[in-house]
């Protein structure tokens, strides 16, 4: 136990140190290479804080504990709306400015509501991964196009603020985008066999270890990204990189695992708790964040409703184990 224990605080720590390195290799690199801010932002930087989930998600399909990796991805999406965005916006109201964050907070619920009738015959097959991982290569082009036609957008400025601050040098950034990418595949090892440990030991499920322990760690990125942001006034930055993350989870996370390994003998409380509590937060986003004829802002009695949602949803899964 005490073996397994320090594996996950080790692969947590080493994860999160080398997600941020990615990221910041990733967007620099992509600065250099010309790319435009907005794609920056919306691919970048806000698919890239997820590399963490994916890169976890994969390994535990890989080692042959899928309930891990859809734990991992449902969990994650519920830890991005309901703590990192209520904590955030606890620490400074966040408004939403961005066209393209509003048009993706529609894309996310549809998403959802696909992966809830994915799992409505408890079962995530190789073929339904497939089309996972094309939706995601679609919403890759979509992203192209949008950020190729957009103008002055609100993410668009502040991410081109945020590149004029970088220091590193092209050479500096690839390698620490190929070291970032090589430490999260040695962390997330790491954290996935402390897990699986973990839970063996203390007789609980993969997918629950995946909804907590595993879904919070993974999601220690996008915490950090957004309260900088937040604190910077990047307030588009925070809410993108959540949406964006929520987006990658949902197509690429579970899409890459389930090829990987189809997901069988999906529990009932998967859709009936856990996917339920994920779309009643992506609900509860949109309807915060897209307010017709009001100011779009998540202000801070909003953000502490999130974060009760979280502290409800985590003494529910405690309450399941006991």
């Amino acid at each position: 136990m005490l073996l397994a224990t320090l594996a996950i605080i080790a692969g947590f720590a080493l994860l999160v140190w080398s997600a941020d390195k990615f990221v910041n290799g990733a967007a620099a690199s992509a600065n250099y290479a010309g790319m435009p801010p907005l794609l920056i932002g919306m691919l970048v930087v806000g698919f890239g804080t997820s590399a963490p989930e994916m890169v976890v998600s994969a390994m535990a399909a890989v080692d042959g504990n899928p309930a891990l990796a859809l734990g991992n991805a449902l969990g994650s999406n519920i830890v991005n709306i309901t703590l990192i965005l209520g904590v955030t916006a606890l620490i400074a109201p966040i408004a939403v400015h961005s066209a393209i964050v509003r048009k993706e907070l529609p894309i996310l619920l549809a998403i959802t509501l696909i992966i809830g009738a994915m799992l409505w015959d408890f079962t995530i097959s190789a073929y339904e991964a497939l089309l996972l991982i094309t939706g995601f290569l679609l919403l890759i082009g979509w992203s192209v196009w949008s950020a190729m036609r957009a103008k002055n957008d609100a993410l668009a400025t502040e991410m081109d603020a945020e590149l004029t601050q970088q220091t590193l040098s092209l050479k500096k950034a690839i390698m620490w985008l190929v070291i970032g990418l090589a430490l999260l595949v040695v962390s997330s090892r790491i954290l996935v066999w402390g897990a699986v440990e973990i839970a063996l030991q203390l007789g609980v499920s993969d997918l629950i270890i995946g909804l907590t322990i595993v879904a919070l760690g993974t999601s220690l990125p996008e915490l950090a990204a957004s309260i900088i942001a937040a604190r910077k006034g990047e307030h588009d930055i925070a809410v993108g990189n959540v949406v964006g993350s929520n987006i990658f989870n949902s197509l690429a996370v579970i899409g890459i695992a389930g090829a990987i390994e189809p997901i069988r003998d999906i529990t009932e409380e998967v859709f009936w708790r856990d996917w339920m509590v994920m779309l009643a937060a992506t609900v509860l986003l949109l309807l915060v964040a897209i307010r017709f004829g009001k100011t779009r802002e998540i202000n801070r009695a909003e953000g502490g409703l999130l974060f009760i949602c979280y502290v409800s949803y985590t003494g529910l899964l405690i309450y399941a184990v006991r």
